[in-house]
């Protein structure tokens, strides 16, 4: 007995309905249930289905991150909706032309409509930004999370540094202490945070290093750029003149950036949802237990973080 049409759309809406209502880590392991490729169809179809429905809409905040596919330097370029914390677009590589390939997608309009994009510092992501987004200079933003990425990795440097030149002299003082170093102040318990209060307030170069990095996070605060330009002038000398040579070279590499360091004070917008997004692609390849080729990492991103109208009418 074969199918109607109406039965084959039917089963394969609830399909997708009993997938929708699952976690990334269910669906995966429905699909794999299915079969590879039965489920592998199922999601690629409902794809096409929700891409050919979405409306060209004005997305006027961006984010642009890099993804993973497999391990060493196979990269994939995800950019996101900020607002809405979908997926817009999915790309081969991290180079000029892979973001430059979303931009091609888009009307005059939309392009225009663009009011901030939120980026780490990679130099092709800005080029493709610059060559294709009006008054693009003013639009882009540096991840303020970036930025305190950096600067944590200028303080584990001075951290393993230290730590090797103490215990030669048996000083055992920084052992296990690196993630307190890293770690937000807001996320240590009261008890962990008078633990580390001794080292943190002592004449430790890693002490200083740290200091630095807090300090730093201030300059996200400010609401005016001529206030927040002032404030990192002055942590800027700090810095340079600390004699602790990866924050010096950090608060140089902060410098030369400050420019779209400081569009933040005008969009307010970060690369958070891009991060959010990140772990959630990040389950899904790993409950999958990885994809074979690109085009089905691509459509399970879409599938899982895409927003999209996949059922079939």
């Amino acid at each position: 007995m074969s199918l109607q049409p109406a039965n084959v759309m039917q089963m394969t809406g609830q399909a997708i309905s009993h997938l929708g209502s699952r976690s990334p880590t269910q669906r995966a392991a429905i699909l794999n249930g299915f079969g590879r490729t039965l489920g592998d169809g199922i999601m690629e179809r409902a794809v096409q289905r929700g891409l050919r429905r979405r409306q060209a809409e004005v997305v006027s905040q961006i984010g642009v991150d890099e993804k993973a596919f497999r391990k060493g330097h196979s990269y994939m370029t995800v950019v996101n909706d900020i607002h809405r914390g979908t997926v817009e677009f999915v790309t081969e590589d991290r180079e000029k032309a892979s973001l430059e390939r979303y931009f091609a997608t888009l009307s005059d309009e939309q392009r225009n409509g663009i009011e901030g994009v939120a980026m780490d510092m990679w130099e092709p992501y800005v080029q493709a930004t610059r060559a294709q987004v009006p008054h693009a200079d003013a639009k882009i933003v540096f991840d303020r999370f970036h930025c305190a990425k950096h600067l944590n990795e200028g303080v584990d440097r001075v951290r393993r540094a230290e730590h090797r030149e103490l215990q030669a002299r048996g000083d055992t003082r920084l052992t296990g202490t690196k993630y307190a170093w890293l770690r937000h102040p807001d996320r240590f318990t009261r008890a962990a945070w008078r633990a580390f209060g001794a080292l943190r307030n002592s004449t430790l170069k890693v002490a200083r290093a740290w200091a630095l990095k807090e300090t730093a996070a201030d300059l996200w605060e400010y609401r005016y750029v001529g206030a927040a330009r002032t404030f990192f002038r002055r942590w800027y000398f700090w810095a340079t003149h600390s004699r602790l040579q990866p924050m010096i070279e950090k608060a140089r590499m902060l410098k030369t950036h400050l420019p779209n360091i400081l569009t933040y004070l005008r969009h307010r917008i970060t690369n958070a949802t891009a991060e959010g997004l990140n772990s959630k692609i990040q389950w899904i390849r790993y409950t999958a237990r990885g994809f074979r080729n690109r085009e089905n990492f691509k459509t399970a991103i879409y599938f899982h973080c895409g927003g999209l109208d996949l059922y079939p009418h």
